[in-house]
């Protein structure tokens, strides 16, 4: 498993709860087409579970 992750928001959190749009300005993305690179950890992994349906992930 790599040390990175490079997170890109490919849907609008528009519509969604506000626990989704909350853990998508936890990561970092703000807007559309925002990438953005953390840290491989369980916490994140977590978040990016619970937003899959909005974000695009490459390792």
């Amino acid at each position: 498993m790599s040390d990175t992750i490079t997170i890109t928001q490919v849907k609008s959190g528009i519509g969604s709860t506000k626990k989704i749009r909350a853990t998508l300005v936890g990561l970092g993305l703000t807007k559309m087409y925002k990438t953005i690179t953390r840290k491989n950890t369980p916490e994140i992994r977590g978040m990016i579970a619970k937003v899959q349906h909005l974000v695009r992930i490459e390792e």
